[in-house]
């Protein structure tokens, strides 16, 4: 079994002390080790795709590889040399390494990196979740000031939203963009100077985190914080876990099928009638610490699935 992420993931480490109690082989590394702490030996010719993966300390057979767990690697680094050469072997890392990875006979990924990368777009979660069944906000995504604007006019109050979350500083301090209510008003000609998430706010009575692995679901209702960005003060937060609403769970798995995913985090608003409304899905979520809150056995059915290799 394969775990690709980086040294210092508390997440990865609950899950593979729980297969390392089960006595499963484990192979954990970071892309970033490759090439300095990573050896990749891979050949494909009539009979498919076999060889090794090596760190100081494992060793993968690559057809024995039953399940991979791809968590959250690091980029591809390359020192010493100049930006034309690190630009063409970290490309070639990608594509060989990373290829290799993409395309191991048999093998259970959790999740496969392509199916991660699709369906990081919101845009087709958005579209997926709207076709499946699931309730949306009504959503604009746009650079033109007169449609936010007129979208406001429709849909009072809006909210924005980043499209893709990124590292950003200020003065040198590192800031997090939090989902937040704006004033039509108070927006300008920049919106043009790239693509935007506008959204209806959901008037929430409190949020659900509906985490899906394999054939399992555990939902969480949380309640408190100020009620739009419930990721702002965790420290106000209380965790109940509970049944998820009636169709619920059915609507999950069409959604991570369409995306050809076995585990993902979804979250939703709940309106003040009880009506969940879609806000995300993250296929590469984070739900540890709703282990610790709830006692909901999730380590161990993610360990399970990676366990047996087959959703």
């Amino acid at each position: 079994m394969l775990v690709v992420t980086q040294p210092d993931d508390l997440t990865a480490d609950l899950v593979i002390e729980q297969l390392n109690r089960r006595r499963v082989p484990v192979v954990r590394f970071d892309t970033a080790d490759f090439p300095q702490a990573l050896t990749l030996s891979a050949r494909i010719d009539s009979t498919g795709l076999r060889g090794t993966l090596a760190t100081p300390s494992r060793n993968a057979r690559l057809d024995a590889v039953r399940s991979l767990y791809y968590r959250r690697p690091r980029g591809f680094t390359f020192t010493g040399l100049d930006e034309q050469d690190a630009r063409f072997a970290a490309l070639q890392a990608r594509y060989g390494l990373g290829g290799v990875l993409a395309s191991l006979p048999g093998c259970l990924y959790v999740n496969h990196p392509h199916s991660v990368a699709d369906a990081e777009f919101k845009p087709a979660q958005l579209t997926a979740a709207a076709e499946v069944g699931f309730t949306i906000p009504p959503t604009l995504i746009t650079n033109s000031l007169d449609e936010v604007r007129k979208f406001a006019t429709q849909c009072t109050p809006i909210v924005y939203k980043p499209l893709r979350t990124a590292p950003y500083q200020r003065d040198g301090r590192l800031l997090t963009i939090w989902v937040e209510e704006v004033d039509p008003a108070e927006l300008d000609e920049q919106i043009s100077g790239t693509a935007h998430l506008f959204q209806a706010r959901v008037p929430a009575r409190a949020f659900l985190r509906v985490t899906a692995i394999g054939d399992r679901v555990f939902c969480v209702r949380i309640e408190g914080g100020e009620q739009l960005d419930w990721r702002y003060d965790y420290d106000a937060l209380t965790y109940t876990a509970v049944e998820p609403p009636p169709g619920l769970a059915d609507l999950v798995a069409v959604d991570l099928r369409r995306f050809g995913l076995v585990f993902g985090c979804f979250d939703f608003a709940l309106r003040p009638d009880g009506e969940p409304v879609f806000l995300e899905c993250n296929p590469n979520g984070q739900w540890r610490w709703l282990e610790d809150e709830t006692g909901l056995p999730m380590t161990a059915a993610l360990a399970d699935l990676l366990e047996r290799g087959t959703p």
